[in-house]
């Protein structure tokens, strides 16, 4: 969840020339394959400087830096969007199959268009890296200091003071109010854009990148909602009643809504730093991972050098040394950094990196093995074309690094690196999958609104007027929360999210905790495990490892159905194996929430 993929750098956009009188004869399939190999080599070019640009203003966020970024971003994507709209020029044309690809792909390559005329894809650029700057920079009073996001979730993790967690909660959202003109500018730049290349809006655009039409992905994702929604509404219903047993009916009711500032997490996506709230009665959990990595010494260079050791015992290449030297690994004190984690190849090839303030905790262990699952990803597909340098789709890339950490949340993981001396018995269970489900089950309906509120913001269906009002009706919807009082009329909620002002579709992170179990129940058969799927850990399972590599190699370069079953044999997205991992607490819930008004 906490990833933001080099490739959202192509969030920003620039103008396209029209054809040339020359290219209006009808064009040979040569011609089309010549046209794709030259934009690709333009744009690995163009690809290389601004992606050094994106990580000079993320690590040193500077007037200089950010005006930097965004000319390197516009320069970048005005390439792209040239070729997007050649693109079409070769449409029916007869090709091969590799480079109808490509030219699929040329279309499809960025997040946001800009429109075809002069200055539009510089306002477009600097309103993007803007937006992201004052997202980054953003602070806050608190009891008389000025606080960080990162201050902030500190608090919600860890105060049970409901009085406290409003005022924390509320203060953060007020940097974001002042986004809302531009993000307004910025909506409408886009769309323009993406109708000149042909879609509806840019909502169609980025529904348009999963190999079917736009209105079907939208379906499938209705889909894999109603295969989960009934667990996550037991899930609801029982967190529901324990924080009425916790703060009494004034602060939270047990029947409707939650109150979202309750649940230990800034956007309420993730409720795991809660447990001591919600946990089972009578039955405790005999370790905290937060204790055992104090307890042991780590730090957060051993955080991720544990992770490397993970993907180096799948038989994966170590990390080069550049990437030690090169990552941002901890928050600096002298300067103003982007802190959300996020995963960079610099050069397509070998300069990968993360960039992350991290700190010794269970969230950071499970996110440095995330992150790095991008690099490892972005590593073994580095020898494809460039237009196929991609996760099979977006939610492929955050599921890989979520596939390696569900082997690591599990205590069989932290048993076989040190962590952990005695797994414990199956009475240990319940609370392990509880705490899992707080984190994987609570963010489905958040992974599946935020793009829900941004489809809506695109096609019209929701204007600037009602940004928030949609934004909460949404969340009401789908996840069953409240604010902790009446919103004022300035609000900008959505922009409180990082991946709306970073402009980083987030269907991808809905998508990821689908793909995630159905390559852990896939690699863990391979593996011959015979227990619990909710207790397999694959460290160490060079076999599956070598033929999960195969299915990372081939990047973007097929249909991701294709990709799919290289590793898992299925051809279809399944909630199924989500169901086949946490079915003994779904069970448990069910039996807890006897006589409970379920349900909001």
């Amino acid at each position: 969840m906490k990833s933001m993929l080099m490739a959202a750098a192509a969030a920003a956009v620039l103008v396209a020339a029209g054809p040339s009188a020359a290219q209006t004869a009808k064009p040979t399939a040569a011609e089309a394959k010549a046209f794709v190999e030259n934009a690709e080599a333009q744009i690995e070019k163009a690809n290389a400087f601004a992606a050094r640009a994106a990580w000079v203003r993320a690590n040193f966020i500077t007037e200089d830096t950010q005006w930097l970024e965004a000319k390197a971003s516009a320069e970048q994507n005005e390439l792209a969007t040239r070729f997007a709209m050649e693109a079409a020029r070769f449409d029916g044309v007869p090709v091969d199959a590799v480079t109808a690809r490509k030219l699929k792909l040329l279309k499809l390559y960025l997040v946001s268009p800009a429109p075809n005329r002069p200055g539009a894809a510089e306002e477009l650029a600097n309103l993007l890296t803007k937006l992201d700057s004052t997202y980054s920079t953003g602070k806050f009073e608190f009891k008389g200091k000025q606080i960080t996001l990162n201050d902030a979730e500190d608090v919600l993790r860890s105060s049970r003071d409901p009085a406290e967690l409003k005022a924390v909660w509320e203060g953060w959202r007020t940097v974001s109010p002042q986004m809302r003109a531009d993000y307004a500018t910025f909506a409408g730049l886009s769309n323009e854009g993406a109708k000149s290349l042909g879609f509806k809006d840019t909502g169609a655009l980025w529904r348009s990148n999963y190999d079917m039409d736009p209105d079907a992905f939208a379906a499938e994702t209705d889909r894999l909602w109603k295969q989960v929604e009934p667990f996550y509404r037991n899930l609801h219903c029982y967190v529901r009643a324990r924080l009425n047993d916790q703060y009494g009916d004034a602060v939270q009711p047990r029947t409707g809504p939650i109150r979202a500032d309750l649940l230990g997490n800034m956007w309420a996506q993730q409720w795991g730093n809660i447990y001591d709230i919600v946990q089972p009665k009578g039955v405790t959990s005999s370790y905290d991972l937060n204790k055992l990595l104090v307890e042991k010494g780590y730090d957060p260079v051993k955080m991720v050098k544990t992770g490397e050791n993970f993907y180096s015992s799948l038989g994966f290449a170590p990390l080069p040394e550049t990437f030690w030297n090169r990552s941002l690994i901890t928050r600096p004190r002298d300067r103003e950094v982007v802190c959300h984690a996020s995963a960079w190849n610099l050069d397509d090839k070998d300069d990968i990196r993360i960039k992350m303030c991290t700190k010794v905790n269970a969230e950071d262990f499970s996110t440095v093995h995330h992150e790095l699952g991008h690099n490892y990803y972005q590593r073994a597909y580095k020898d494809q074309p460039v237009l196929f340098r991609n996760g099979a789709n977006d939610g492929f890339h955050e599921a890989i690094g979520d596939f390696a950490a569900l082997s690591a949340s599990t205590p069989t993981y932290l048993n076989q690196i040190g962590l952990l001396e005695k797994v414990p018995g199956a009475d240990e269970d319940i609370p392990f999958l509880l705490k899992m489900a707080l984190d994987k089950i609570a963010f489905l309906p958040f992974g599946l609104l935020v793009d829900r509120w941004r489809w809506q913001v695109f096609s019209g269906e929701t204007t600037p007027e009602e940004y928030n009002a949609d934004w909460w009706k949404l969340r009401l919807q789908y996840q069953g929360l409240m604010p902790p009082a009446q919103r004022p009329a300035d609000a900008f909620d959505p922009g409180a999210k990082y991946h709306v002002p970073g402009n980083t579709p987030y269907t991808r992170y809905f998508l990821a905790h689908i793909y995630q179990f159905q390559f852990h129940r896939a690699a863990c058969q391979q593996a011959g495990w015979k227990g619990p799927l909710h207790r397999c850990s694959v460290y160490g399972q060079k076999e599956m490892g070598e033929r999960f590599n195969r299915m990372m190699e081939l990047g973007q370069s097929q249909p991701w159905p294709q990709t799919l079953k290289v590793f898992t044999g299925e051809t279809r997205t399944d909630a199924s194996a989500v169901a086949d991992y946490f079915k003994p607490l779904n069970t448990w819930l069910v039996q807890q929430n006897k006589g409970e008004n379920c349900g909001w």
